[in-house]
């Protein structure tokens, strides 16, 4: 795939799966291998296709899950203990199932979903954490289009959205990038970022330790890939990390309620802080910060769900979610909603974006469904063109029951 779109057909579009009138039903399987010939770790495209997503989101062209159309997903939490034998146990930190539906217009006009299978223990087996398929499906028939390795993707997708905000967001021949964080998620968030701003000369690593394996095996990736990259630098601290940097991307795994804190004197004037999974700052240092989200329905969702009180001295309980957090501000009365601007409203032009050099932005962004339903339907169409995957039949003709 390049970054120039070569596919002139469309053929999960409006027409093209509706004029012909056939009973024959069958659907394109993709798998892993299928999924990089078609392009999906083309950083660069993804950048695109995510800035297209969150412009066709600013017009309300999508639905998503949940009662207002606007949620993450549903979810499947499995119990610590249950008296029924055999019973799936959340004995790991991170046991769950996740169905994320979306319908998303435009030129994609396609249903799909993404389903996740997540458990901690699977590290132990040779397994990632998560193991993620996506399906799309024609949204005027109902009928299966395609079914895909979903791992690739979403990683791709998640950190591609961190990259549209470093292109619209970030100053001006920005030189100093930090990775918090050395997981897969940065390192797709890196892959995109670069793509967007060539002319970044430094990158900060924090990992769990200075001598951590994901930290060395980062910092060796990034001398491999990005040989223009004049200082590659390991930080033991997260001020050492944050300090000086014109953009951090913060991507960073840990157990709930044990986030590392952020000081607001650590940020030089114009940073771009961009929060994809945790995120701790005292809320009254944030207030007066340039604020940006990508779905602040999806983060009410979040704190409704949470429901998340107070500490004995009365001070609201972090989330370790930015964009929660921000809406906890705004129930109490510490901030404005309306001082909250989603990023596809400076897409669209209905609000600035950088306004100065020296303004401190920070921005939220925890993926959502139509993000994997677009840059699946961009492998998708690459993979019919370039004649990429299996075609596995459903029927020839529906049998009567």
């Amino acid at each position: 795939m390049t970054t120039e779109r070569d596919v002139t057909s469309e053929p999960a579009g409006r027409k093209s799966n509706i004029e012909k009138e056939k009973t024959e039903v069958s659907f394109l399987y993709l798998s892993e291998e299928d999924m990089v010939d078609a392009g999906v770790l083309n950083a660069a495209r993804c950048v695109d296709v995510m800035e297209e997503t969150i412009g066709l989101m600013e017009d309300g062209d999508f639905i998503m899950g949940g009662p207002y159309n606007d949620a993450h997903g549903l979810m499947l939490y499995f119990p610590k203990k249950s008296p029924i034998e055999n019973f799936p146990i959340n004995n790991s930190r991170d046991r769950r199932f996740i169905a994320m539906p979306a319908y998303l217009g435009g030129r994609f006009h396609v249903a799909g979903e993404k389903w996740y299978g997540s458990n901690g223990d699977n590290r132990r087996k040779g397994l990632p954490r998560s193991i993620l398929m996506v399906m799309l499906n024609d949204v005027e028939t109902g009928k299966p289009l395609a079914y895909m390795s979903g791992n690739l993707l979403s990683s791709m997708r998640t950190g591609a959205m961190p990259g549209m905000a470093a292109k619209l967001l970030a100053v001006k021949n920005a030189k100093v990038l930090t990775l918090l964080g050395c997981g897969v998620v940065n390192k797709a968030c890196l892959m995109s970022i670069m793509t967007v701003r060539p002319e970044i000369e430094t990158i900060k690593i924090k990992g769990s330790s200075p001598t951590s394996k994901t930290a060395l095996n980062m910092k060796s990736y990034i001398e491999k890939s990005y040989p223009r990259v004049k200082n590659v630098i390991i930080c033991a601290t997260m001020e050492e990390a944050v300090r000086d940097a014109d953009i951090v991307s913060e991507a960073i795994s840990c157990m709930a309620g044990q986030w590392p804190e952020v000081k607001r004197e650590w940020m030089k004037p114009g940073l771009l802080y961009i929060s994809s999974s945790t995120f701790n700052m005292d809320y009254k240092s944030i207030v007066d910060l340039k604020k940006v989200i990508d779905n602040y329905g999806m983060y009410e969702n979040y704190a409704e769900e949470d429901e998340l009180g107070y500490d004995e001295a009365g001070n609201r309980l972090h989330t370790g979610c930015m964009g929660e957090d921000f809406v906890y501000m705004v129930e109490d009365g510490l901030i404005e909603r309306d001082s909250i601007t989603q990023i596809g409203q400076i897409i669209r032009g209905k609000k600035p974006g950088r306004e100065s050099d020296d303004e401190i932005i920070l921005v939220s962004m925890e993926g959502m469904p139509i993000e994997d339903v677009a840059w699946a339907y961009e492998c998708y169409t690459y993979a019919l063109v370039h004649d990429i995957g299996t075609r596995l039949k459903v029927w020839d003709k529906p049998r009567a029951f």
